[in-house]
Order: C-alpha cells, then structure tokens, then sequence
C-alpha cells in the first residue's frame, strides 16, 4: 500500500490513478500526517461494499418477509380492514 499526499493527488492525479490501476493496491492519501481518506479500484469496491449492501437488504427483505408469515395477534376480518384503509371510523 503506498501513501500519497493531498498535494501530490492535486498535482499528479492521473500518475496516481494509473498507478492504481496497474498495482490495484489501496493507496492512501494523507494530508499533514494524518490518513484522510483511500482511493481504491472500482472491483475493490464492490467487493467490499456493494456486496454488504446487498446482503444487509436481503437479511432485511427476509425479516420482513418473517414478519408477514407470522400470525396476526388478533384476526380482523377483511370488511374492518378495507374500513380502516378507507377511513372510515371502526
């Protein structure tokens, strides 16, 4: 992992960028001597993050869908719910 600074990133973007690419390695970008941020390659982010959004959505669909199959705590019949979507007073 090599490490860059803010004004190296602002004077040589496409070197850095390039170099990206051809290592695929993470390079980290500092300014003063503090980490700020990590640039990484388009597959690297998938990998790490697009893939954790999905699978937190499907752990959430999933849960939702337990919730549906579960039954109600107390049945209503279908004239009192088409009353109440409508508005009307019960």
């Amino acid at each position: 992992m090599s490490t860059v600074n803010a004004l190296e990133i602002r004077n040589h973007l496409g070197e850095v960028l390039d170099r990206l690419e051809k290592t695929g390695e993470p390079v980290l970008v500092s300014k003063g001597r503090r980490i700020r941020a990590v640039l990484i390659t388009p597959e690297d982010y998938e990998k790490r993050f697009l893939d954790r959004q999905v699978e937190e959505r499907r752990i959430e669909l999933l849960a939702r869908i337990k919730e549906m199959r579960r039954p109600p705590t107390m049945p209503r019949q279908s004239l009192d719910v088409l009353r109440e979507l409508r508005g009307y007073p019960t």
